[in-house]
């Protein structure tokens, strides 16, 4: 573990794994310890990953104001970490929610991105929607599965604005590409891992308006791989595409049978992925 200080001064940790140039990883949730991305299916063989742990969530600090875990107020939690590591720019790789943050910074700093990796990314940043049809479309991918049944039932029910308890955990089989005991377990941890008063703020009112992100990264020249689940209901890959095409040089990849954790449906698949595409 390496500690470095925020632009405010709050203390700030991330993981190192591996050897070689450094790989600098940002955890979604939003707001949960990098802890679930493990070894993001074994890329420590190939290059040194940073697992940095957002403000207020694992080994970091939680901040003097609550108001700076928006994610545009962390972007500069990023480049202090480039600056830590002595680097003049950055290969990123950003999950879920992490993608916000990881966009905001390519938005901010276009020429300090030198690869992005965007896996299974939330698209609220750009202003992407994802239609409650697309979910469920993907969702009946999963129909001959024997839990599906009541976890259709309940992502009816929320989308309906009328779920009940229970109803967000009886959809998690909808988010892995294979419900076993590995995922029940990853899916188990996720909530003693999160920050929830950091979740809430993490797209507090004030962040930065999609439209002007858009803009904004018209100008990033550097490649951006996008790589979705075929199973993912975060995600659809019909609305990945979207997010793909806002982005100059994307590439879109969707894995087959992976949800929004590709990298455990199919550790070998995503590494080829993955380093395929960074070297």
């Amino acid at each position: 573990m390496t500690t470095f200080t925020a632009a405010d001064g709050t203390a700030l940790a991330c993981g190192r794994i591996g050897a070689g140039r450094p790989l600098v990883c940002v955890p979604g949730g939003p707001m949960q310890a990098a802890v679930y991305l493990g070894e993001l299916g074994g890329l420590p063989a190939h290059r040194e990953l940073v697992l940095l742990d957002l403000r207020g969530t694992g080994a970091s600090a939680r901040p003097a104001d609550a108001a700076s875990y928006r994610y545009d107020r962390q972007v500069d939690d990023v480049d202090a970490l480039r600056a830590h590591l002595g680097l003049e720019g950055l290969d990123l790789l950003a999950h879920s929610a992490g993608a916000s943050l990881a966009l905001g910074y390519a938005a901010r700093h276009p020429r300090r991105v030198e690869r992005l990796v965007l896996v299974a990314p939330s698209p609220l940043a750009v202003g992407v929607a994802v239609p409650d049809a697309a979910r469920r479309d993907v969702a009946g991918l999963r129909r001959d599965e024997p839990w599906y049944p009541a976890a259709a039932a309940a992502l009816r029910r929320i989308q309906r604005g009328g779920a009940e308890q229970g109803d967000w955990a009886a959809i998690a089989p909808f988010t892995y590409g294979r419900w076993d005991a590995a995922a029940r377990a990853h899916a188990a941890a996720g909530d003693a891992q999160k920050n929830a008063e950091a979740a809430a703020a993490y797209y507090a009112p004030g962040a930065p308006d999609p439209a002007a992100t858009r803009d904004a990264l018209r100008a990033l020249d550097a490649p951006v791989l996008l790589l979705a689940g075929e199973y993912d209901v975060a995600l659809p890959p019909a609305v990945a595409a979207e997010v793909a095409a806002l982005l100059p040089r994307a590439e879109l990849v969707v894995q087959p049978g992976a949800g929004h954790f590709p990298w455990l449906d199919d550790p070998a698949r995503f590494v080829r992925t993955v380093t395929g595409f960074i070297g």
